[in-house]
């Protein structure tokens, strides 16, 4: 018997699917960058992961829709800003369209000129190695120059629409 040669249409809502990828408890981060013109951009995402410690690999995924895709295709760098406990107010403005999303935030410049924000508990300075077009998003691979972390703190999560952070077992 021969394997099937692509899937089966999905069996299940939007909805429900939306739910059940809820259930994945995720860390939170802002992938900043600049433009060409040299302003600040920012968004917040939970689609992050590790891909390949050598070469350092790190990827991020981000709706074809997003008013932001182009900055992101066609710059050479970005950071990868994973959030801490702290910074939930932070991580929801950068969710909300049309907020003023950088309005006293403190940041310093990273590679590319993309801001690494302050207070974040890792940060990962990447060259826009690699992109995929994939459905209703495109898969950017991120090949980390530089990265540092803040030991000991807590980081936010989110799970079913919430946010959270860390209880030991």
């Amino acid at each position: 018997m021969n394997p099937p040669q692509q899937a089966q249409p999905p069996t299940f809502s939007a909805q429900e699917f939306r739910a059940a990828l809820g259930m994945f408890a995720t860390g939170v981060t802002i992938v900043t960058a600049r433009t060409t013109a040299g302003g600040l951009i920012g968004l917040t995402a939970n689609s992050f992961n590790s891909v390949s410690l050598s070469p350092p690999l790190v990827l991020w995924s981000l709706s074809r829709a997003a008013a932001s895709m182009t900055v992101f295709s066609a710059g050479s760098h970005y950071a990868i800003n994973v959030l801490a406990a702290d910074q939930k107010a932070l991580a929801e403005r950068f969710a909300t369209r049309g907020a003023d999303r950088w309005s006293g935030v403190g940041f310093d410049e990273g590679a590319g000129g993309a801001p690494l924000l302050h207070g974040a508990a890792a940060t990962f300075e990447c060259f826009n190695r690699s992109r995929y077009e994939e459905g209703d998003h495109i898969i950017f691979v991120g090949e980390v120059e530089r990265c540092a972390h803040r030991a000991g703190a807590l980081p936010l999560l989110f799970h079913g629409g919430r946010y959270y952070t860390e209880l030991p077992l």
